[in-house]
């Protein structure tokens, strides 16, 4: 029908919808109307035969369902993904993975079935889908654990300068007894923002001593606020590598009968909602992660298009002030 409505042949419509660059500009656009007029929708199962692309890509989060909605991380991640994505013919699909469905997910990634993945895992830092890359495209959300897994596309923020960042506005604000509640040291943003910490107190010759680990979430932060305080020595600032341990920390601080900022001033790292609504408002590290999903969409794209792109994209960070510090 479009063809007909045009005066051109079903060939020229098909090379006109799959984008080949061999129909004059003219013929394009009667082809283009005849579509529009008709409201007619290419059969992507057809078009896939020709292109052998699916225009569809995956988002993996290998990470529990109950875990992937309680994190605002996830959320923003899923958002700047879809923003992209929206300017372009590709369609999202979404699969949230236990450690069970590892198996089948690669079948279903290697089936055909997309033309790209998208990993993200702020809590595990999980890039066991590397292999992957050497059959299908593949961009992680953070950087790999592993040097040897250098070779992926991948990501990130930068986590050592913001650490650095909300580290240095402690000590500028006056703090000299500084503690961190620091993320887990298996993941990469803990380790990173762990190391900006201890980069910063040497450079200003301070003890780096009063330090805890947590799992990211709010009640490992209490505890970690805790363990710190049972130490009995002076604590006047304290730098949580998330917002949720930082939420966690003012529980303890309150019960050991402190006051935020009097007593101790507290910086968090993620500017998600947990800091936004706290009461005193936290002040925080920014990590755009809206941004960070737009930009895995954008790097996995070109790579599927077979355009160059960079093999690490680094996004920067900044301080958010509030009432906590």
């Amino acid at each position: 029908m479009v063809a007909a409505r045009a005066g051109v042949s079903r060939a020229t419509v098909s090379r006109v919808v799959n984008g080949s660059p061999k129909v004059t500009p003219d013929v394009a656009a009667a082809v283009q109307q005849a579509i529009e007029a008709l409201n007619y929708v290419p059969n992507r199962a057809a078009r896939s035969l020709v292109s052998r692309k699916t225009q569809a890509i995956a988002l993996i989060v290998p990470e529990s369902a109950a875990r992937l909605f309680a994190d605002p991380f996830f959320a923003s991640v899923v958002q700047g993904v879809a923003l992209h994505l929206a300017d372009t013919d590709y369609t999202l699909n979404m699969i949230i993975e236990s450690e069970s469905q590892a198996g089948k997910t690669r079948r279903f990634l290697l089936g055909g079935n997309v033309d790209g993945a998208l990993v993200v895992s702020h809590h595990t830092g999980d890039h066991s889908y590397a292999e992957l890359s050497r059959s299908l495209p593949v961009v992680f959300g953070g950087r790999p654990l592993s040097p040897l897994e250098h070779g992926n596309y991948f990501v990130d923020v930068d986590n050592t300068a913001g650490a650095q960042t909300a580290v240095e506005y402690l000590i500028a604000s006056g703090r000299r007894h500084l503690a961190t509640i620091a993320g887990p040291q298996d993941m990469p943003p803990g380790v990173d923002r762990l190391s900006g910490w201890y980069e910063t107190l040497a450079a200003h010759g301070l003890d780096a001593g009063l330090v805890e680990v947590g799992d990211f979430s709010p009640a490992s932060g209490a505890a970690a606020m805790r363990r710190l305080l049972d130490r009995g020595v002076p604590i006047d600032g304290v730098f949580a590598a998330n917002d949720q341990m930082a939420i966690g920390a003012y529980t303890a601080i309150r019960e050991a009968g402190l006051s935020i900022p009097q007593d101790v001033a507290v910086v968090g790292f993620d500017d998600d909602n947990y800091g936004l609504n706290a009461s005193p408002p936290l002040t925080t590290v920014h990590q755009p992660s809206v941004e960070m999903g737009r930009e895995m969409a954008h790097v996995l794209v070109r790579l599927i298009e077979g355009e160059p792109t960079e093999l690490i994209t680094r996004l920067q960070t900044s301080l958010v002030v509030r009432d906590s510090a």
